[in-house]
């Protein structure tokens, strides 16, 4: 099988590898539960290629994540359930009934306006998928449905705040978001005086603080998870600093003191963004 331009040609290479007695064994043994980890995974790739201006890495990681699309499509054809054309169909109808500005006769007048007409759209789909749940007996509908358990704890957060604020759940000032983030604080250096038997609450107060920060990065149109991603990048690059100042030296961190590290840590925030 020669490679090709055309998607079809994909397909038919997820569809012999997983075809029994002569597809690939790991790919047989995978489901929708397993696969999914390495999904989340593609996507990461894919923005941190982006971050990085890679383009060429970026090609590779979108045909990775491609992948992952074609793969649960075909699992699912496997179940009769949907194809890959299907879930073709369904984004392609979505996204025409969501810009009834380009492909109907709306006027969303700018920017502003089509995420308006955007979050409006999604809002009467949501009623609809409710109805149909309720329809079959399902439980009812909550202004938090429709995030997903498996996002990234900090984006999750996100989206359940901004959810909870939809519908007037929500502070009015970032100032507000500050001092929750200080009660929180407060409440771990509580519990690190006066620990629970267990230990347990500090796990949870910790939980609390995370989410209150990302309460206010969301309040500060701050991407919290992209903002972690800098800061990790920023540490890299400062230990790095340490360690080769360290090695012209003729040392390493492990057998440097605390204190020799923190003056070149502070030499490396005063050189380096």
């Amino acid at each position: 099988m020669q490679p090709s331009r055309d998607i079809a040609t994909l397909l038919r290479v997820m569809a012999a590898l997983r075809t029994p007695g002569s597809g690939c064994p790991w790919d047989l043994e995978q489901d929708f539960s397993t696969i999914a980890p390495y999904t989340l995974e593609e996507a990461y790739e894919v923005a941190d290629a982006i971050e990085r201006g890679d383009l060429d890495d970026l090609k590779d990681e979108l045909g990775d994540l491609l992948l992952q699309v074609v793969f649960h499509a075909r699992m699912a054809e496997e179940e009769h359930a949907f194809a890959f054309g299907d879930v073709v169909e369904a984004i392609t109808a979505k996204m025409i009934r969501r810009h009834s500005h380009v492909f109907g006769d709306g006027d969303a007048g700018n920017a502003a306006g089509v995420k308006r007409r955007w979050e409006e759209i999604k809002a009467e789909e949501k009623a609809e998928r409710a109805a149909r749940r309720e329809n079959h007996g399902e439980a009812p509908a909550s202004a938090l449905d429709g995030v997903p358990v498996a996002l990234p704890g900090l984006a999750r957060a996100v989206k359940l705040q901004a959810k909870a604020g939809r519908v007037g759940f929500d502070w009015n000032d970032p100032h507000a978001v500050i001092d929750k983030v200080r009660e929180e604080i407060v409440e771990i250096e509580d519990e690190i005086a006066h620990p629970a038997p267990d230990g347990g609450r500090v796990e949870d107060e910790i939980g609390d603080l995370l989410f209150a920060v990302a309460n206010l990065a969301r309040h500060l149109k701050v991407d919290p998870d992209a903002a972690l991603r800098r800061a990790n990048a920023k540490f890299m690059d400062r230990f790095r600093s340490i360690e080769a100042a360290l090695a012209l030296q003729g040392k390493r961190p492990e057998t440097s003191t605390l204190e020799e590290m923190e003056v070149l840590w502070q030499a490396a925030k005063r050189t380096k963004v």
